[in-house]
């Protein structure tokens, strides 16, 4: 993979880390991007090419654009949505703030950089474009309200981009990982306690078990995998001469997605319920 240029997003932990660090052993050019000044800087440290973005900003999303294609002479061959986080609350209990918050991010910043990106894929006649969706945008959990519909929404962008790109050399790929080890439950912990008035709300009791997941050490859900699970579908959506439209990820990811076809509403409900927790411990 000499020679091929990709942007990544999301990159201070996790999958976007895993991914920066196992495609550039692979020989691809990586920008690896995160939002905070000290995480661009430690990975600079690890000898990767990092710069700011936040997907939150429109100049911050220029910015990194231009200085990536200034740095390649006008080239990028894939780009990998992966930033993200997620707004933990009851759906009556989401503000409009919070959702706005969550949106920006998880699908209006994204799909800003991305339609900056699709130009310079059409000039070289082809690219890869991968969005990091998740097994809630297949179904959807308690209290996961504001990140189901963000990650809904991605699923239907991502379905029509595919469809309108058909005959570019352009593929689109959704990445559906369930659960994967990461910093994932410490920042949806932040957005809780910033958006979330628990004191006051009919779901106080099932607050406080939400949060005692949230701050659980370790893995928090059966079938949890390392980040290298997410890499090993990437390296297939990049470099397969012909990428799959979707790449499921740990085992609730398939069993959720065949759930979904073969039960009725009311009996996937139950099982929805369960798996998301409904507030126990």
């Amino acid at each position: 993979m000499d020679g091929k240029v990709i942007l990544i997003t999301g990159c201070s932990s996790g999958i976007g880390a895993c991914a920066a660090r196992g495609l550039k052993a692979r020989g691809w050019q990586v920008f690896a991007t995160a939002r905070q000044p000290a995480d661009v800087a430690r990975l600079q440290a690890e000898g990767l090419e990092s710069l700011p973005l936040d997907l939150r900003d429109s100049d911050s999303i220029r910015a990194a654009v231009a200085e990536i294609l200034d740095r390649t002479g006008d080239r990028l061959d894939a780009l990998f949505n992966n930033g993200a986080y997620g707004q933990a609350g009851a759906v009556e209990d989401l503000t409009r703030a919070a959702l706005r918050e969550q949106f920006e991010t998880n699908l209006f910043g994204t799909q800003e950089l991305t339609n900056q990106i699709i130009p310079v894929m059409r000039r070289q006649g082809g690219g890869r474009i991968l969005y990091n969706s998740s097994v809630l945008g297949l179904v959807a959990f308690p209290y996961r309200g504001a990140y189901v519909a963000s990650k809904f929404a991605l699923e239907g962008l991502a379905d029509t981009l595919r469809l309108e790109l058909v005959g570019t050399g352009i593929h689109v790929c959704l990445i559906e990982p369930g659960p994967i080890l990461s910093r994932f439950r410490d920042n949806a912990h932040a957005a809780y306690r910033r958006h979330i008035r628990a004191e006051t709300s009919p779901h106080r009791e099932q607050y406080a078990a939400m949060e005692a997941r949230l701050l659980k050490k370790g893995p928090a859900a059966p079938f949890t995998l390392p980040p290298e699970a997410v890499l090993k579908r990437v390296i297939h959506a990049l470099e397969s001469p012909r990428p799959r439209a979707r790449y499921p990820v740990t085992v609730p990811t398939y069993l959720f997605a065949t759930l979904r076809r073969l039960l009725p509403t009311r009996a996937l409900d139950a099982i929805l319920r369960r798996a998301g927790g409904e507030g126990r411990r």
